[in-house]
């Protein structure tokens, strides 16, 4: 089955940074699915203005970090495929769903670990691993790091971590899945004005002023400074980018 538009798969599509990520794939005429953790009515919220601008949505519930779970979610999104968009496959993988959780590295518990590896790490491994059937040969990954695996912020050790083991699984990825056309590629953005992490970088003034001082571009991120760059990974303008750890940050910490 083919449908007209390329599909696009972003999961915690529903809010923050996945959210501007949906609508701006969906400008570009790009199909999307979004996964949500909780919040269904955000989601569909992002459904209805995705519909708005003229291209095919949906929005299905996902716990990234319950591996478990991934079976039954891809029997869900193979229904999807075929009853909303006409489809058997889709195109554009976008891992972007995560949390925030601060924690020096000396007090770190073992759980908090295992909930940041899950949803970082282990969950963005076996759902790429279980996507693969579902992407078309010539179609796009998209993993999400963060400016923190390239500089440090105090409490951030085990997630900068994950992210950095993502770095480096992105150009495994990048290279076994390059026979079938597949670009991997990943974005680090800095710190950014979200509900991310209890929403600090936001709210908190003091932080929020610390960070436009040590960026270049004197500001902190927002939202839509982040899912151009994912939508533009997802053109043909970007066919040859293989491989890149692209950082969004304005020029944090030069």
């Amino acid at each position: 089955m083919k449908t007209n538009s390329k599909i696009a798969l972003v999961t915690g599509g529903s809010r923050g940074l996945g959210k501007d990520m949906a609508l701006r794939l969906a400008q570009k005429g790009i199909d999307v699915i979004l996964t949500y953790n909780s919040k269904q009515d955000e989601a569909q919220a992002v459904v209805a203005e995705i519909e708005q601008a003229g291209q095919k949505a949906a929005a299905l519930q996902l716990n990234t970090g319950d591996i478990k779970s991934f079976d039954a979610f891809f029997s869900q999104l193979t229904a999807t495929l075929t009853e909303t968009f006409g489809a058997d496959h889709f195109d554009f993988l976008i891992n972007n769903a995560g949390i925030g959780l601060s924690a020096s590295f000396a007090e770190t518990t073992e759980d908090q670990f295992d909930l940041l590896m899950n949803i970082h790490f282990k969950g963005v491994f076996f759902l790429t691993q279980k996507a693969l059937p579902l992407i078309n040969d010539g179609g796009r990954i998209i993993n999400i790091s963060t400016g923190l695996a390239r500089f440090t912020s105090p409490g951030r050790a085990v997630y900068a971590s994950m992210k950095g083991a993502i770095e480096t699984l992105t150009m495994y990825m990048a290279s076994e899945l390059g026979s079938r056309g597949i670009a991997v590629n990943i974005v680090a953005p800095g710190a950014i004005a979200t509900d991310f992490g209890g929403g600090v970088v936001r709210d908190n003034p003091q932080v929020n002023q610390h960070i436009a001082g040590v960026t270049a571009l004197g500001r902190v991120g927002r939202p839509d400074d982040i899912g151009g760059v994912v939508a533009f990974l997802c053109t043909d303008d970007a066919k040859w980018i293989n491989a890149q750890r692209i950082e969004v940050s304005g020029g944090m910490n030069l």
